[in-house]
């Protein structure tokens, strides 16, 4: 018999081995709008042009943009690329 507080659970034990974390970029003054579109591009997966574009001019008007969320692991690796391009990131979030 299917028993739907199993399932619940099981869904909260499954959320507990893999973390979601939010990749946060914050506004700076040296990276230019076309290196911060350009790292978007490469590094975060299926991320369009326009996407990207749209995430930059975020950050520059807010202070900063989540330019992806997902599991840990993951983000960990985009969080270290970008911060290898020399953008200027926020702590990983994990949510």
């Amino acid at each position: 018999m299917f028993n739907s507080l199993d399932t619940v659970l099981d869904l909260k034990k499954s959320k507990a081995k893999n973390p979601e974390a939010r990749v946060i970029v914050l506004d700076d003054n040296f990276n230019t709008f076309q290196h911060v579109a350009n790292c978007l591009v490469t590094i975060i997966p299926s991320i369009s042009e326009k996407r990207a574009w749209d995430l930059t001019i975020k950050v520059d008007k807010t202070g900063s943009a989540e330019v992806w969320k997902g599991n840990l692991e993951q983000a960990e690796l985009y969080h270290e690329q970008l911060f290898r391009k020399e953008l200027t990131m926020a702590p990983i979030e994990k949510t």
